[in-house]
């Protein structure tokens, strides 16, 4: 069973975002995280870096596959999870809390980037 809290935004490439925040959490989803398996590598971008919604902001590599996150919302990284440097699990074991990827100062936040899904559209969109 996938977990969608209700109080978060998601996109179609399987990215989180908590607006409720300042700065604006993101992450990956459970889906996301269920679908590439065991994480061993995130590479994250630093902070200061500007992200762009709709473009590829880190990298996630699993035994299986690496693949792009594409950021769901545009702005500058305000920190990064340190913790997944040396325990990229957590991104795993808890994508909705402690497996957080970055925080941005959104450009957007009050004018969010079409496409966000609430909770109920993005469990429609993984079945």
């Amino acid at each position: 069973m996938v977990n969608t809290p209700e109080h978060l935004h998601y996109t179609s490439a399987h990215a989180w975002l908590d607006r409720s925040t300042d700065p604006v959490v993101v992450g990956m989803t459970d889906y996301a995280q269920q679908q590439m398996g065991e994480l061993v590598f995130i590479d994250l971008p630093s902070v200061g870096d500007e992200v762009v919604a709709g473009e590829q902001a880190a990298e996630l590599e699993s035994s299986k596959a690496v693949e792009s996150f594409i950021s769901p919302v545009s702005g500058t990284v305000a920190a990064v999870n340190s913790k997944l440097e040396n325990q990229p699990e957590l991104a795993n074991r808890d994508p909705y809390g402690e497996g957080w990827l970055f925080k941005v100062n959104s450009t957007d936040a009050d004018n969010p980037e079409p496409g966000l899904l609430d909770a109920q559209a993005y469990s429609e969109l993984e079945q």
